[in-house]
């Protein structure tokens, strides 16, 4: 049984030695889609603070604070959150089983494609937490590549080492989700024959 303590190290060495080629890479036009959605449903709601975990080199984070947000992000890579940093964000080395932050701290939280790299055992332990960091009421977005269920390192994968990966159904994810939040939209984008899943969530006001 793959367990996230056992694959963090080797994903931490993997992002940091992709960082710079990642922030040289121009984002697919639905991506860009999928994070504009999200921050006119924050703004529409007057929420004023955002979490990105797994930010990556921080252009989505950069997106959202430019959109108006407070914006703090996270990532596992240290090599990332110097990118971060170099980009004007707050950004913090955390994984997503500690993110170091109070209940209760952020509107919002967006995670594109990161959770992927938590193994399903895990899964539910960082939902938990990241509902925790939510204020009652906030909007989560959770975006990963899924559809047919896999776990493991991920075949011809150019990182080095290469990454591990969780892949799960739509009815898996939401199972998964719906222990900690309400669903307010799944939608599947499928660029190229890739099937990637989008949720925008809300925590309850009353939590489960």
């Amino acid at each position: 049984m793959f367990e996230y303590k056992d694959v963090v190290a080797r994903l931490q060495v993997a992002y940091d030695g992709s960082a710079e080629d990642r922030d040289q890479r121009e984002k697919a036009p639905w991506k860009l889609t999928e994070r504009a959605d999200f921050l006119r449903i924050v703004r529409t709601e007057g929420k004023v603070s955002l979490l990105e975990v797994g930010a990556g080199t921080g252009q989505d984070g950069l997106f959202f604070q430019k959109g108006g947000l407070e914006t703090v992000v996270t990532d596992l890579s240290p090599e990332m959150v110097a990118r971060c940093r170099a980009k004007g964000l707050v950004a913090y080395s955390a994984d997503f089983l500690n993110l170091g932050f109070p209940l209760s701290s952020f509107d919002a939280v967006y995670a594109m494609n990161c959770l992927l790299h938590v193994p399903n055992v895990n899964l539910s332990d960082v939902l938990a937490a990241i509902r925790n960091v939510l204020v009652p009421g906030g909007l989560f977005f959770l975006g990963v590549y899924g559809g047919d269920p896999f776990e493991g390192e991920a075949p011809n994968d150019w990182h080095d080492p290469p990454r591990f990966f969780s892949f799960r159904t739509d009815d898996q994810m939401h199972g998964y989700v719906r222990e900690y939040f309400d669903v307010l939209d799944f939608h599947v984008v499928e660029p190229e024959g890739v099937h990637f899943q989008s949720f925008t969530l809300r925590k309850p006001v009353l939590t489960k």
